[in-house]
């Protein structure tokens, strides 16, 4: 039987990906130690690792596709196919230094600057003009300064963690997110290619679902035509008869962010009877 082989990430960003996996109905199993989880589907082998090296063994092949950060992509370099922008786990590469520091001063002498990011730094750090030292660090890069390191290049989702340890920002370098991402060669594979689109689209239902809720109302039908016209649905809503022609039943999937704004202007037009539910998977 041929078989998918896909990586999926170990770490923070694991749980966005397996949610996706349970969402498509693709149950994995498997211990907290495993990295080879059962998958209930026969044409799908998985493995667990790090996203560090995702990039570059897919770009090798011998793994078909992957799920990784694009800050790592980018850090590698690898030459691969990106299937989707998932948008989960969004960060950003950034450099900061501990609070107070003066840049003039970090200017004129050679620092040490502490980084996952290898390339990344090193791009960053010669643009600007540094002169530096660079540290590989292996994790928790934010705890390096003052004492080891001068300046840190690093991912943030929130900042927190920076302030938390006296640091402040002085450069945004790269924006990133979770790529699912795929062998070039795998592409030139018509069974692969064509199963790969297919997660990409139960993927991209699932992702457009979180993002949006069913409303539902009753419209009498001296009001319809208003109230249909407000409604910001995806193609058209919707619009059923009431049991002996008592008005009309509308159904309308709308963005979550709309929804405050739109239910009490939907009252106000004569619309009744509003229920909001959420989705599961929108195809668009």
């Amino acid at each position: 039987m041929r078989k998918l082989k896909l990586m999926v990430p170990k770490g923070r960003i694991y749980e966005g990906v397996a949610s996706l996996f349970r969402e498509a109905g693709i149950k994995m199993y498997s211990d907290e130690r495993g990295y080879r989880p059962y998958v209930q589907e026969p044409d799908l082998e998985i493995k667990i690792m790090k996203p560090q090296n995702i990039p570059g063994l897919v770009e090798m092949g011998s793994h078909d596709a992957g799920f990784t950060g694009h800050d790592w992509v980018v850090e590698t370099q690898a030459k691969v196919f990106q299937v989707m922008d998932l948008g989960l786990d969004p960060v950003e590469v950034v450099a900061a230094v501990p609070a107070g520091s003066s840049k003039r001063e970090l200017r004129g002498r050679k620092i040490v600057v502490a980084s996952e990011y290898q390339r990344i730094s090193r791009g960053y750090l010669e643009k600007e003009g540094y002169k530096y030292v660079l540290l590989q660090t292996f994790g928790a890069t934010e705890v390096f300064p003052p004492e080891d390191a001068d300046m840190i290049i690093d991912n943030t989702a929130t900042g927190r963690t920076l302030k938390e340890n006296n640091l402040e920002i002085v450069g945004s370098i790269l924006k990133s997110s979770t790529r699912f991402i795929a062998n070039n060669k795998a592409l030139k594979d018509s069974w692969k290619k064509n199963y790969l689109e297919k997660l990409r689209l139960i993927f991209q239902s699932i992702l457009d679902a979180e993002s949006r809720v069913m409303l539902e109302m009753n419209v009498p039908e001296d009001k319809l035509e208003q109230v249909v016209k407000i409604l910001p649905c995806m193609r058209s809503p919707t619009v059923s008869p009431l049991y002996r022609e008592q008005g009309y039943a509308v159904k309308v999937a709308v963005k979550k962010e709309e929804v405050y704004r739109l239910i009490p202007l939907l009252k106000e037009y004569g619309a009744g009877d509003i229920l909001e539910y959420e989705l599961r998977k929108v195809m668009i």
